[in-house]
């Protein structure tokens, strides 16, 4: 079976950068310094998260540790609800969307997925085998 959690990586930082360059280069002059603000933190937090589930992956592959896994799925959630929220709040006077206000509870709900994928990798940390050195005899 494909393990898509590489795929995903690559294409949330590939749009990290497109969503970070088109916020600095081309909805500067659109919104308020507080929707700029809410957007930049989603790139943020995307960017973060992104690079979080990339090093766990890593974790992954090398301890096979589920948990490492399901919190990259964790963060991948998040990232989507989290951070897509705060892209869609933001923008939503240019996309024509203000009545929308569910909006404004996918945002925590994104968040509660960062909380639980950061939880479950330090539960999931715990009684790691420790490496063993050899004594010189």
């Amino acid at each position: 079976m494909r393990d898509n959690i590489p795929i995903f990586c690559g294409l949330s930082g590939f749009t990290a950068v497109a969503l970070g360059a088109f916020g600095a280069h081309l909805l500067a002059d659109h919104l308020d310094a507080s929707q700029l603000s809410t957007y930049k933190t989603g790139v943020q937090y995307q960017f973060i998260h992104t690079l979080a589930c990339m090093a766990l992956y890593l974790f992954y592959r090398r301890s096979a540790k589920p948990a490492y896994r399901h919190t990259c799925y964790l963060f991948l959630i998040g990232i989507v609800l989290f951070s897509g929220s705060l892209y869609l709040l933001s923008c939503k006077s240019l996309l024509g969307i203000e009545g929308f206000k569910a909006l404004g509870v996918l945002t925590p709900i994104g968040g509660l997925f960062f909380l639980m994928g950061w939880a479950l990798f330090c539960f999931g940390s715990i009684n790691m085998q420790k490496p063993k050195f050899k004594k010189n005899s």
